[in-house]
């Protein structure tokens, strides 16, 4: 049922970034979550694939734009098309693998059979059941609006005014992806892990961001050795907001350290270079100034997780209000022998996904924070995303390029939630690109 008190359909009370609360019922009301299928996922450029997962003709992986589920598949041209998995003539889903190689895509129910680029190329009884009454032409299967890629990485937005992909993804977006390709080509292995958790996506995506909860939700991984304290709960964090919601937080290097690896390196010869990817020359041009020095989770808008080392990438996708299914890539550099990889993939196992020592902890609290977002005693009351809020100065770097380097604070999650309301009001692409909000400046 639609919740319609008035507090709900208030959109201007759902995130007051001048107080740095939120309100609650946005983790929990289904009015609410089907307006972001709409206003949301159906608009954004959704992450799909990575290229390297679907090299030849008539490979496929299954993913989904916010509930929509969609295969990405690449054609007979060497195209990547992104279709919508339903028959349209009874609704049917013509694909029923997570992925795989096919030649066509064939209806179940009654054997409408497709090509590569969805066109209907069969139809049983066409000639006596039809009559040949049947433009073929005008029942192929739908596609998404626009596909594009970013250094291999593959997009689709159901919405055709969305602007370009690198438009979307503005710098911060980019270096997002950077930050994984920085070393050269790079693939994502298969077996992707899939597990669901009883959350609302927004508190699965915020979270990543949070470096508050380390030393408390995470103590468990800090005593067993396998995390160096350091490294999971840093005193000082380093947050990069871009347009549209996009952002990084965390960990990062400051310039005086920055300064030195380069130093260090350059008296070096090829042979000798630190394999420490800071000193290297290629990754500065390919993250610039501010993003060489950034180590922290970066989120692409509205849910794709580069994890830190850019190891990892993780999908949110909506299940409901009240449920999340997490989505694990796991991405090697392709100069990596087995030794290598087997190394990356134990690292992916323990660390995050359905056994990873750290989400299990996460998944544990998400679900709670949900589950008081919907009750009567509670829901009334915000919730406080304020830390550092009037505390913080924005740096400008000459290269266009900026920063927050501060304490551990909560810039990134406020930045998110009102990045969020900003989607949710705007009543198209054009009025979203007019009235969003652009990265911050000065005090924050």
């Amino acid at each position: 049922m639609i919740a319609t008190d008035q507090q709900v359909l208030n959109k201007d009370s759902w995130v007051d970034h001048e107080k740095g609360v939120v309100d609650r019922r946005i983790f929990s009301d289904p009015g609410i979550y089907a307006a972001e299928l709409e206003n949301i996922f159906a608009r954004a450029w959704n992450f799909m694939c990575h290229e390297s997962q679907i090299p030849e003709t008539g490979d496929f992986f299954m993913n989904y734009i916010g509930e929509n589920q969609v295969i990405v598949v690449r054609d007979r041209n060497g195209e990547i098309q992104v279709l919508l998995n339903t028959c349209p003539h009874r609704g049917n889903t013509v694909c029923r693998a997570d992925q795989g190689k096919t030649r066509s895509f064939f209806c179940s129910y009654h054997g409408w059979n497709f090509d590569l680029d969805g066109k209907l190329v069969g139809v049983p009884g066409y000639e006596n059941f039809y009559r040949s009454d049947l433009d073929k032409s005008e029942w192929g299967l739908s596609k998404a609006a626009q596909v594009s890629g970013y250094k291999g990485f593959i997009f689709a937005t159901l919405d055709p005014a969305a602007p370009p992909l690198e438009d979307f993804l503005g710098w911060v977006g980019c270096l997002s992806i950077d930050m994984v390709a920085k070393n050269g080509a790079v693939e994502v292995l298969d077996g992707i892990q899939k597990n669901r958790i009883q959350c609302n996506w927004k508190l699965a995506v915020d979270n990543l961001f949070d470096w508050y909860h380390p030393k408390v939700s995470h103590y468990s991984a800090l005593r067993t050795g396998m995390i160096d304290e350091a490294f999971l709960a840093p005193l000082q964090q380093m947050v990069l907001l871009g347009d549209y919601g996009h952002g990084i937080s965390g960990p990062g290097v400051t310039e005086a350290e920055q300064a030195a690896f380069e130093a260090a390196n350059k008296h070096l010869t090829n042979k000798d270079k630190l394999p420490n990817w800071r000193a290297s020359e290629q990754a500065k041009a390919e993250l610039g100034p501010v993003g060489i020095r950034a180590t922290g989770h970066p989120n692409i808008f509205p849910n794709l997780w580069v994890s830190t080392g850019g190891t990892q990438l993780c999908l949110r996708i909506p299940r409901g209000p009240l449920e999340t299914e997490l989505w694990w890539f796991t991405l090697v550099e392709k100069s990596m022998n087995a030794t290598e990889r087997k190394k990356i993939v134990q690292m992916a196992t323990h660390f995050f996904g359905p056994a990873g020592l750290l989400e299990q902890d996460d998944g544990e609290n998400w679900s709670h924070s949900t589950r008081t977002s919907n009750l009567g005693a509670t829901r009334d009351r915000p919730l406080n995303f304020a830390m550092g809020r009037g505390h913080d100065t924005v740096k400008l770097d000459p290269s266009g390029q900026s920063s927050i380097e501060t304490a551990v604070n909560e810039h990134a999650q406020l930045w998110l939630y009102r990045s969020w309301q900003e989607w949710m009001k705007a009543e198209d692409w054009p009025s979203l690109i007019k009235n969003h909000s652009a990265a911050p400046t000065g005090t924050i």
